[in-house]
Formats: structure tokens, C-alpha cells, sequence
């Protein structure tokens, strides 16, 4: 008997093997490969070996076998995301024997009194909403302020859920979240999670797969990768967050977890709840067409206003030596008197973006990308931000010396420094991913934070998403200028949620809380528009930019990034590809030209961009058009459907 077996490999097909045991599709078999040994998933039928070829034998069968709608979903992930099936396979089962065979004891869970909450009206007309379309695929729609309770609510619809021995994932968008959303669920359940991300060891990797399996672990909160895990009876997704770019990876197999979330519980045949307190463009965008069902929740929790807004026109209260203005430092110290907490927020990592020789106009550039560097004090280094280069600041100077370098624009560092100046007395913490690099690191902070024992924070984008903070009653924001920056589609719309989200840090438990905006432009109509909490307005207003100019979600989008050491190579292997691609009918192709970040990594890029209606899976042409290419074997290839980043 000859069976079919998939490796998680490179590969984009099948290999055949004989088998003297029963197997069936989805199981996991132990299979000769060259000089070793893999494992592998008995697979479809649809792949006929070259002749000549000796056909080796399965060794053994695993006691494991991944569910039939999972392998179909792994087969439609593959062909969706342009992405060879071996490389989807092995994000499901690793690509480590001992991954699976090794015996490991299962996963004991350390149980506590559960804390009793009671929802009130609003949070009980949202979960049964939810609950209507229990037992079939529906994806619909949480949205709710930041502080409104979203999360008890989804709490309570999975406990509902696992009562039925079923299984439940939610997704997060950061690693980072994960830590203060653990003790929540704690609180809620009474146990703590099985927890999924890159970050874990690999024993608790295998636990926790082998636990899931087999059905044992009944929830499970993760980042992007826990959406491939081998779940035995899953009865629910949420993906929290829903509108955040994290969803989005970008690197090795780009694809978004959000989107895919949803079609793997279409292939589950279960609902989906997307939670969001301002939805991404392409989910408010389904609600219109009444494609999801949605669900707003209005009021705060407690019934706790939201923040009251200020702006500062740094036109006229420009400090000179400061990037702090007077009337914000005047306002924040009113707070701080009062024992409340304090944020100022910059979205800028490092103590500078740009260093400038005063003497020369020498610029601290990457070698390796077309990028400046950032110049980070807690390293005392100028760093790239894509590829980790660290350069000293030591220059020879052009004319004389060493360079002298001026630091252009504040960073989180700047702006932390600065703080500290002004508020000497307080004690001051960065929120940054550079200075929250271990989990114990994380966890203090959070305990330090929620303690009182911090009195001002300095964060990025970071602070805004999901962190619960009872006594941040105030937040500066440095630099609300609202000005496009970047190569991203999605500008407009990050900036909507970003700020949204910003200011539903501030006041949760309190009834005067303030948020205050400095700003260059302070008649700009889309600042002024959020500020009035008009989200709804601004994401109206920038669906119908995308319909006037055909841009996603009323088009589709597949980018081809072409890249090369030698920069003529990636040029010339982009035009071959075009040429080829004007075979296909229904395609528009834009391009080639040199990305905006010409160079990263060493590596020069090219660009094509294609542009298709919603034809059914024309990735799957796509693909087989770029198999049969015969490029250059320096030219690299990389492929992103869906794409929110064109640098």
C-alpha cells in the first residue's frame, strides 16, 4: 500500500512512501528522509511520484493525527498566502522529532477561587448577541471604549463554550500582552492559561501541543502562531484587538492571522468574535455590507467618563529648550499632586532618529540599509532599526577630528530625560520594548506600576494596547501631528486606533481624567475629529478615499518584492517577472520600481505591485506562473498578499 506523506519542508508537495500499516489522512508519521529520519502528516492523494525512483517505507505511525479540517485549512492557507504547503505544515508540527516523541508529563493546572464578577446591562445584551450563532461559522463584531468590559464579556462566552468540552483561542496581538492578561484570566477562571508564542521554551511548546491534541487543554492565548495549533474539538476563536497591525506578519511566512483566524473557523464550521474598540478598515467595512454581525458597547464599565481633551498649539507654547511645553507640564503637575499617575507618550524608540555632524553634514546611515540611524543612550550606540546594526559614535570627520553630531527630533530616551528635569522629585519609568526585554522585566514594571509606586511613565506604542492601569488619569501626547508618515496604507487608520486606544488608558477608574495633545497643526481636521470621538466619521471618510481610488478593501493586493545583492539584478529580475505575470488576464500590474527603503540587509529591492478584483484564488496562477520562472540564482523572491507595508 503507498501513501502520500507531507514533510514540513521547503516543499509544495507530497512524497510517496509505502506503508505495510493503516493509516489515514492527518496522521503523524515517523518516515525516512535522505540520511535522517522526519516526521511527517499522511496526506491527500494528489501527487504522482517521477519514476525511477525507489520508494522507501514509513518507519512508524505517532500516536498523533491532526483533525481533516485542519489539513484543508493548511492546504488553503498554503495556496491563499502564496506560501509553499511544507513550510505551513511545519508551523503546525515543528520540525523537531523529538517535539512529538518525547515524553513529557502534562500540564497541571494551579487552581484559585475564581473572583466573582457580574456583568452589568450593556456587557449582558453583548454576550447574547454573541451566543445566537453558537454551533455554525459566524464572525461578528465586539466593539466597545477602551474600559467598557469587552473582555468579561468574552470570558463569559468561553466559559460557556469549555462547559460543552470544547476548546477556545484567543489571540493577542503582542507577546508582551500576554503577561498582564494571564493574571486576568486567573482572576476570572480560577486557573491560569496555556500560554502560546514564540517566546516559550521548547518543553513548553511540546506540553502544551501534546495537551491540545489531545484535547486536555481546554483554552489557549496566544500570539500570531497559536492559530496553526493541532486543536482536537475547538468550539471558539477571539482574536483581541482585532484591528492591530501585529496581526500582520511580515517576515518568513507573511501572512495576516487576523484574516486567517477567520477562515480557519469557517474550515471549523464555528463562530469567530472579533473585539475592538475601533475596527481595522477592511472589519468596519463588512459590518457595512452586514457580512459580520456587530455588537457596540457605549458606556465605561463603572460608567466612568471618558477623558476630557486638551490642546496645546505648540506654535504659540513652544518651549525652546524643551519639547515639553509649559501649559502641558502645568496640567500634568495638577494630577500628579493629586497621587495620579502620568504618561507622556512619544512613538519614537531610541533618544534621537537622525544624527547630523554640525561640522561636516555628515549622516549616521546604515551600511546595510537605506536607513539613519537612531542613536539609543542606554547603549550609547547609533542602531538600525531593520537589521540591529550598531555603530559607535566615534566618526572621522570630513574636515576636521571627529564629528560632532547634532541629535535631531526627540526619541522616548529624550523625552524620558526630559522628564526627569522637570520632575525631579518623581519617580520616573520608560515603556519601551528596548528596556522590557525579559519577562521578569515586564512583570515588575506592571507590579510597580499597579502598586502607585511609579509616578510618571514615558512610553511608545507599546503603553496603548490593552494595559489597565488604575491610576493613569493623565497622558501627554508629544507629538499629536497627524502628518503620513512611512509607506503604509494604513496610516489614516493606525493613527484613528492608535490615539483611540491612548486615551482609553487614561481614567478607567476615575472620574476626571485628562488627555492632552501637542500639536503644530492644531486646526487638523482628523485630530480635531478624534478628539470629538468621532472614529465612526473618520473611518467613513476613509473608506470612501479607498472606493474613489480602488484601493483595498475594494481591490485586492499582491506585492512582489525582487532582492539582490548586485541592485541591477533585482531591476532586471522584476521586468522578467512582469513580462510573464501579463499573461494572466484580470491583472493589473504596477511597477517595477526601486522600493522607498532602496536597501535592507545588504540586499537592493525591487517592487512590482498587482492589483485584481476578488477573482477566486488567483494565487494559485500567480504561483505557478513564478515556479516555472528562470531567474538569476542571486535574485531572491519575496511574495505578500494583502500588503499594509509598501517600503
Amino acid at each position: 500500500m503507498k501513501a502520500q506523506v507531507l514533510l514540513p519542508k521547503i516543499f509544495n508537495f507530497p512524497f510517496t512512501y509505502n506503508s505495510s500499516i493503516q493509516t489515514k489522512i492527518g496522521d503523524l508519521v515517523e518516515v525516512p528522509f535522505g540520511s535522517k529520519k522526519e516526521l511527517g502528516v499522511i496526506w491527500k492523494n494528489t501527487y504522482t511520484e517521477p519514476k525511477n525512483i525507489k520508494i522507501r517505507n514509513i518507519t512508524c505511525k505517532t500516536l498523533f493525527s491532526i483533525d481533516r479540517k485542519l489539513v484543508d485549512f493548511i492546504e488553503w492557507f498554503s495556496t491563499y498566502n502564496m506560501v509553499p504547503i511544507g513550510r505551513v505544515l511545519k508551523m503546525v508540527i515543528g520540525s523537531n522529532d523529538k517535539f512529538i516523541t518525547k515524553k513529557d508529563k502534562p500540564i497541571e493546572l494551579k487552581k484559585i477561587e475564581p473572583k466573582k464578577y457580574l456583568l452589568n446591562k450593556e456587557q449582558l445584551l453583548a454576550l447574547r448577541f454573541l451566543e445566537i450563532e453558537n454551533n455554525k461559522f459566524d464572525v461578528s463584531v465586539l466593539q466597545g471604549t477602551t474600559g467598557s468590559g469587552k473582555t468579561l464579556v468574552y470570558f463569559e462566552r468561553i466559559k460557556n463554550v469549555i462547559k460543552k468540552n470544547k476548546q477556545a483561542l484567543i489571540l493577542l496581538p503582542e507577546i508582551f500582552l500576554t503577561n498582564d492578561f494571564k493574571f486576568r484570566f486567573k482572576d476570572f477562571f480560577g486557573f491560569e492559561p496555556a500560554i502560546w508564542h514564540s517566546k516559550i521554551t521548547p518543553k513548553q511548546k511540546r506540553v502544551i501541543w501534546k495537551s491540545v491534541i489531545k484535547n486536555d487543554v481546554k483554552i489557549v492565548i496566544g500570539a500570531r502562531s497559536a492559530l496553526l495549533l493541532p486543536f482536537k474539538n475547538l468550539g471558539l476563536i477571539i482574536v483581541d484587538e482585532e484591528h492591530d497591525s501585529s496581526y500582520k506578519q511580515d517576515e518568513g511566512v507573511i501572512y495576516n492571522a487576523r484574516d486567517m483566524a477567520i477562515s480557519r473557523a469557517h474550515f471549523e464550521k464555528i463562530p469567530i468574535h472579533l473585539v475592538t474598540s475601533v475596527p481595522s478598515i477592511e472589519t468596519y467595512s463588512n459590518i457595512q455590507k452586514k457580512k459580520f454581525r456587530h455588537f457596540k458597547i457605549l458606556k465605561r464599565f463603572d460608567n466612568f467618563p471618558l477623558p476630557k481633551t486638551k490642546i496645546v498649539n505648540l506654535n504659540i507654547n513652544k518651549n525652546k529648550k524643551r519639547f515639553i511645553s509649559q501649559e502641558a507640564i502645568k496640567l500634568a503637575s495638577k494630577f500628579l499632586e493629586k497621587g495620579d499617575q502620568v504618561l507622556f507618550f512619544i512613538n519614537r524608540r531610541g533618544f534621537a532618529p537622525y544624527l547630523i555632524c554640525k561640522k561636516c553634514g555628515f549622516k549616521h546611515v546604515c551600511n546595510n540599509c537605506s536607513m539613519y540611524l537612531t542613536f539609543h543612550k542606554i547603549k550609547n550606540k547609533a542602531i538600525c532599526h531593520h537589521c540591529s546594526l550598531e555603530k559607535e559614535l566615534k566618526v572621522k570627520c570630513n574636515l576636521e577630528g571627529t564629528c560632532d553630531f547634532l541629535m535631531h527630533g526627540p526619541g522616548v530616551e529624550k523625552i524620558f530625560e526630559e522628564v526627569k528635569q522637570i520632575f525631579p522629585n518623581k519617580k520616573v519609568n520608560i515603556f519601551s520594548s528596548d528596556y522590557m526585554k525579559k519577562k521578569n522585566e515586564i512583570s515588575d514594571l506592571f507590579k510597580k506600576i499597579k502598586d502607585n509606586k511609579i509616578n510618571i511613565l514615558v512610553g511608545t506604542q507599546m503603553i496603548s494596547k490593552g494595559f489597565n492601569f488604575p491610576k493613569l488619569n493623565c497622558i501627554v501626547v508629544i507629538d499629536a501631528d497627524f502628518s503620513g508618515r512611512g509607506f503604509d496604507l494604513r496610516t489614516t487608520e493606525k493613527n484613528i486606533q492608535l490615539y483611540h486606544q491612548l486615551s482609553g488608558r487614561a481614567g478607567r477608574f476615575s472620574s476626571e481624567s485628562l488627555i492632552i495633545y501637542q500639536t503644530l497643526t492644531p486646526l487638523d481636521k482628523t485630530l480635531n475629529e478624534l478628539i470629538q470621538n468621532r472614529s465612526e466619521e473618520l473611518l467613513k471618510n476613509e473608506l470612501s478615499i479607498r472606493e474613489k481610488n480602488q484601493l483595498p478593501p475594494f481591490i485586492r493586493l499582491i506585492a512582489i518584492i525582487v532582492s539582490s545583492k548586485e541592485q541591477h539584478l533585482s531591476m532586471r529580475g522584476a521586468k522578467e517577472i512582469k513580462i510573464k505575470l501579463n499573461q494572466i488576464n484580470g491583472l493589473e500590474i504596477l511597477g517595477p520600481i526601486d522600493s522607498p527603503l532602496l536597501k535592507i540587509k545588504k540586499q537592493f529591492r525591487s517592487r512590482l505591485l498587482i492589483k485584481f478584483h476578488n477573482q477566486k484564488l488567483i494565487q494559485k496562477r500567480i504561483t505557478n506562473l513564478l515556479n516555472k520562472l528562470k531567474i538569476s540564482s542571486k535574485i531572491k523572491l519575496t511574495v505578500d498578499v494583502d500588503p499594509v507595508n509598501f517600503a
